[in-house]
């Protein structure tokens, strides 16, 4: 039986004693969380959803006034008992502007963009120093919550972290974070390579969108912005040719073992 499954089948108390921990510490004193009753002022802020026997767990912060969760992460059993699966990690700055980034312009769900876009408030959140998904700028936690993630898999004896990258610019904030690929490692080198200058995305950032002006090659940020807009499938290449697929990714807890496909990035 998996990990988080075990954990679900317990006591209330003793679930809110494990998934504690994947709450990142600097969180209680920046937005004054009691870390005893969760709780901020009179209103409890952390809601954790582990329903019993089930599979996955969800940990999140919602602090009154805000639409989005200010922290949100959910965690699941893999068919490996020996690994844990990092579904997603959502972090939101209640203190920077809002953009619809997702919904469309009809008010229907974007699912951060796959299933539909909202070009003009997308472009307002790049302009804003956004990376696609955003709907707010981040605290900065991804560094302090993989030590929380490798904490709660020491304590549980589980030696690997499993992810999906859903952009590009995740997939290279977790290989800077120890992260190495299961899955998409040759296609990270591929963009990489296509971006330098000569190489055909690079000659495809043409200023023909918004997100594909030329100087956005050498930064993270505009890649991953040209690539949710689509520049893959434009890039005459056979291993480009199916456009972006989400790269699987594992980190070894204790052993972190980058492999790295944009040296020296800059952001």
């Amino acid at each position: 039986m998996g990990w988080i499954r075990r954990i679900n089948s317990l006591s209330p108390s003793q679930k809110e004693g494990f998934y504690r921990i994947l709450l990142p510490p600097s969180l209680y004193w920046r937005f004054q969380i009691d870390p005893i009753s969760f709780s901020c002022g009179s209103t409890k802020v952390v809601r954790i959803w582990a329903p019993r026997w089930d599979q996955t767990a969800l940990v999140e912060v919602r602090l009154e006034g805000m639409e989005e969760p200010l922290y949100s992460i959910q965690i699941s059993d893999t068919v490996d008992y020996t690994q844990l699966e990092w579904d997603f990690l959502l972090v939101n700055d209640p203190q920077s502007p809002r953009f619809l980034t997702q919904v469309d312009s009809q008010g229907r769900d974007t699912l951060f963009g796959w299933a539909g876009r909202n070009i003009q408030e997308e472009i307002k959140a790049m302009e804003a120093g956004l990376f696609p998904g955003q709907a707010r700028r981040g605290l900065g936690l991804t560094g302090e919550v993989i030590e929380c993630l490798e904490f709660f898999c020491k304590t549980l004896t589980i030696k690997s972290i499993r992810l999906e990258a859903l952009f590009y610019h995740n997939a290279i904030t977790y290989e800077r974070h120890g992260f190495s690929y299961f899955s998409g490692y040759h296609l990270m080198k591929r963009i990489h390579e296509e971006f330098l200058p000569g190489g055909k995305l690079y000659r495809l950032m043409d200023g023909s969108t918004p997100f594909r002006r030329r100087e956005m090659a050498h930064t993270v940020r505009g890649r991953s912005w040209a690539i949710h807009d689509g520049i893959l499938l434009d890039a005459d290449d056979e291993l480009l040719a199916e456009g972006w697929s989400s790269p699987v990714m594992y980190r070894m807890v204790g052993k972190p073992r980058p492999m790295i496909t944009f040296p020296d990035p800059v952001y």
